[in-house]
């Protein structure tokens, strides 16, 4: 069969298929396997006569996504937030992850424009950071103590505080992608420069090591999870400037509802931030290097993992379950 027509034949079953993937046409446990065995059937059949089709790479797509339809309700009455961490967060994050890729490359690019202006501009860190904190740093670095902003005020309002602080400028990162992704892309460039040029401030006073000991015990999942912030932000922009086949109001929904998902994965690192800013920061030069180093590197391990090691895993073993019904 010439693959036009293979299209032709199918093409409204398929069409249906993504309307009940995006949940405009509701269907039983019963009916969803029926239409999956259906559709793998016709994966078959591509993989067969069309395997370096991009028919052959759509219906494994709609696959994928009708198999984690039905794994989700069967899963749902489980645990629902067990399943949306493992396995639904996950899934999402592998399949927009070019986005992350995006987001940490103008994230470095734009942290390396923070260095670099205050590198040729010595007045940059004030502009940024505001005369009255560099100030109150230089006299913290004096005294050796590199990290002495973050021994102010009490442990628990503190932490109240940040956590309040970095959900609002994660929100903004991922909010002000309905602007195309421009918005977001502003957004980070003005963390990313503020950060760039914090750390080369520090670098420049001869204390960059001590002020790493403090800053990255929180920095890690903080500016991670901006990151993702930021991709979320990226899907939500190229939703709409990209909408594919869908229409632009149904692929804004689509991008909406999967980037929300990624962004609240974000919450409970930005929350242990803000705890471990507010009660482990202020002890960081107390501390033995090697308690720092566990915490900023176990950390790193943790998130980074999370984000780029376990989506790959979790959707190879979606891949094997849906080649073993195939089989």
């Amino acid at each position: 069969m010439r693959e036009v027509y293979f299209i032709k034949q199918n093409k409204e079953k398929w069409l249906g298929i993504e309307q009940v993937i995006q949940g405009k046409i509701k269907k039983n446990p019963d009916d969803l396997s029926s239409l999956y065995i259906n559709l793998i059937n016709d994966l078959s059949f591509a993989q067969t006569y069309y395997p370096k089709s991009n028919t052959t790479v759509y219906l494994n797509h709609l696959s994928a996504q009708i198999f984690q339809k039905i794994y989700k309700t069967k899963r749902i009455e489980e645990n629902r937030l067990l399943y949306f961490f493992k396995t639904e967060v996950p899934l999402l994050v592998y399949q927009y992850r070019r986005y992350l890729m995006y987001a940490f490359l103008f994230f470095i690019l734009f942290t390396l424009m923070g260095v670099l202006s205050a590198i040729y501009d010595k007045n940059f860190a004030n502009i940024i950071l505001g005369e009255g904190y560099v100030n109150e740093t230089i006299e913290n670095i004096k005294k050796g103590n590199a990290v002495g902003v973050y021994q102010s005020g009490s442990t628990w309002g503190s932490t109240i505080g940040l956590i309040f602080n970095n959900i609002g400028v994660g929100a903004k990162l991922y909010a002000y992608g309905i602007f195309a992704g421009v918005g977001t892309l502003y957004a980070l460039l003005s963390n990313s420069i503020m950060l760039g040029s914090f750390q080369y401030f520090f670098y420049d006073y001869g204390a960059l090591k001590d002020s790493a000991r403090g800053i990255w015990l929180h920095g890690v999942f903080e500016i991670f999870a901006m990151v993702v912030e930021a991709m979320c932000g990226l899907i939500l922009g190229a939703s709409i400037l990209f909408p594919k086949t869908f229409s632009r109001f149904n692929s804004f929904k689509i991008g909406f509802k999967d980037s929300f998902k990624i962004f609240l994965s974000t919450v409970p690192f930005t929350v242990c931030a803000g705890i471990i800013e507010g009660y482990v920061t202020r002890h960081a030069l107390k501390m033995p290097l090697i308690l720092n180093l566990i915490i900023i590197f176990g950390s790193l391990a943790i998130i980074g993992f999370y984000y780029f090691v376990y989506p790959s895993i979790v959707n190879k073993k979606l891949n094997n379950q849906i080649n073993d019904t195939i089989l």
